[in-house]
């Protein structure tokens, strides 16, 4: 096995706003998350749940785990009230 394809192999996915995204490490903040997609740092991060779990807010400095399943987050701009 050549050494790309090893690296290769080590990659795991993940979606931010339906984009494929792929990193070498098993866990990655949520900040990571958002600098690799380039969502723009005030926006609100969440994670997709499977079934009727409600989706999961996720900081900046917490650590979510990308090797068990792929994942799936959406950025969701800061709120504006009463604009």
């Amino acid at each position: 096995m050549s050494e790309a394809e090893t690296s290769e192999k080590s990659l795991h996915v993940f979606f931010v706003d339906a984009k494929r995204y792929e990193n070498a490490k098993t866990a990655l903040t949520g900040a990571e998350i958002k600098a690799i997609a380039n969502v723009a740092p005030n926006y609100q991060l969440f994670l997709e749940e499977e079934g009727d779990k409600p989706d999961k807010g996720i900081g900046d400095g917490e650590a979510v785990g990308i090797t068990e399943r792929v994942k799936h987050f959406f950025a969701v701009p800061p709120a504006t009230f009463g604009l």
